[in-house]
């Protein structure tokens, strides 16, 4: 399947896309023009780090055979069996960075809930770290038949996860309220207008992530044939699946959040857009081969109400996500996790019926534990990560700095020099 090969080099390149630029601009746009810089330059560093930790430890950490742990599954694969991709061919090499890409983007996505008061090197200790006592954990019990696997229901075919509800964006989105709580508040929290310096960059950066989410989602395909020609009819059946349940998945959340919107508030806003398009894309993720067309309309309309509704959240509750990591990435990797288990059909790729589909409550009872698993394996451990930064090098900028602008203090840059300079500060 020499062609197979070629859709995924296009598919693993999309999704580097989706970290920088798209990512950045996403996040860049939503933040103060004094913190702009910084935010982008979070996402930038998170995917140069990622990159060197995938390919040192984390593929054999989160892929490798070996391990500790109970059952036939292993709870965390070894992380020095395949060492620097030892043993790995080169033929494998593309599986090991499309990977690569999903571990960048996932610790990426953090950065949001923490913007405009981090210092850069607490930011640069967090990465590595988290991914190696998070990430890759949560990747081999949902994708590398791990202990989790093991021991739910179906083996290692469940919990149905196909890009990453559980771990990419219930990952990260725990993370992000574990950090802010840990963190604290910015300066002027619930009390000064912290808008969008820039929306045109976020609109931008929305579309490039729903373009680069094709690669996310319809690259994640897993063969199941025993035969060159039973991979084939699968992948050109479930590619197409997988491209349609996205697009309608998405299409259908941004309209919704947009309604919520014009209900609640009385206007309908480009940033409600931008953020209702993103959700679609974390809710569909894990659902995408798991439900029908009808089922992918339903997981879009549920996740876009529901996220619009819950990034209000933050100031009921005091909670500082800058840039609503929580409610649209932990609720709607949430929403699209859970309702596999109601609307999941066997008529889709995944196979399997849900509740609504006659399957009784098997598919349901797994999809909630790994949503627990992972939010109580990430939420403990990036506490005690956090906690130890905090009281180590510290994670704050000086308050000066906060309120002067970030970029200035750990770039000596101004994203924007009106006065005609060079934009770098002396």
């Amino acid at each position: 399947m020499d062609g197979y090969y070629a859709f995924m080099l296009v598919a693993t390149a999309l999704v580097l896309v989706m970290t920088v630029p798209a990512l950045a601009l996403f996040y860049g746009g939503m933040t103060r023009s004094k913190s702009v810089l910084n935010m982008m330059m979070m996402s930038f560093v998170a995917f140069g780090i990622a990159s060197i930790v995938m390919v040192l430890w984390g593929w054999s950490e989160g892929w490798g055979a070996d391990g500790v742990g109970n059952g036939n599954g292993k709870l965390i694969a070894d992380p020095f069996t395949m060492w620097g991709l030892d043993g790995v061919t080169s033929a494998n090499y593309i599986f090991v960075i499309f990977q690569l890409t999903f571990a960048a983007i996932t610790v990426a996505l953090i950065s949001g809930a923490i913007a405009d008061r981090v210092r850069m090197l607490a930011w640069v200790v967090f990465i590595p770290v988290w991914l190696t006592l998070c990430y890759f954990p949560v990747a081999h019990n949902v994708w590398g038949g791990g202990w989790l696997a093991d021991k739910l229901s179906g083996g290692s075919t469940v919990p149905q996860d196909y890009a990453g509800g559980t771990v990419v964006h219930i990952n990260a989105g725990i993370a992000g309220l574990v950090l802010v709580l840990v963190i604290g508040k910015r300066i002027g929290f619930g009390r000064e207008p912290m808008r969008p310096h820039n929306l045109t960059l976020t609109m931008i950066g929305a579309g490039m992530l729903w373009f680069g989410w094709y690669g996310f989602n319809v690259g994640s395909i897993v063969f199941t044939g025993k035969t060159e020609a039973d991979n084939v009819k699968q992948f050109m059946s479930e590619t197409g699946v997988t491209f349609l349940n996205t697009t309608i998945a998405t299409a259908a959340a941004m309209l919704a959040w947009l309604l919520v919107e014009r209900l609640v508030h009385g206007k309908a806003t480009s940033l409600g857009a931008a953020s209702g398009v993103v959700a679609g894309l974390v809710a569909i993720t894990p659902a995408c081969g798991a439900v029908t067309l009808t089922g992918a309309i339903i997981v879009g309309v549920v996740a876009g109400a529901l996220c619009a509704l819950a990034v209000g959240l933050k100031y009921k509750l005091g909670y500082d996500d800058s840039l609503d990591v929580v409610g649209v990435h932990l609720v709607g990797g949430l929403v699209g996790t859970l309702l596999i288990g109601f609307l999941s059909s066997s008529s889709a790729p995944g196979g399997i019926d849900g509740l609504f589909y006659g399957g009784g409550l098997a598919s349901l009872g797994d999809q909630i534990l790994a949503a627990l698993f992972t939010i109580v394996w990430t939420g403990v451990l990036t506490a005690g990560i956090a906690v130890a930064i905090k009281v180590t090098i510290g994670w704050r900028v000086t308050e000066e700095a906060e309120v002067d602008g970030i970029d200035g203090d750990q770039h000596g840059e101004s994203a924007y020099d009106l006065a005609g300079g060079t934009g770098v500060l002396a």
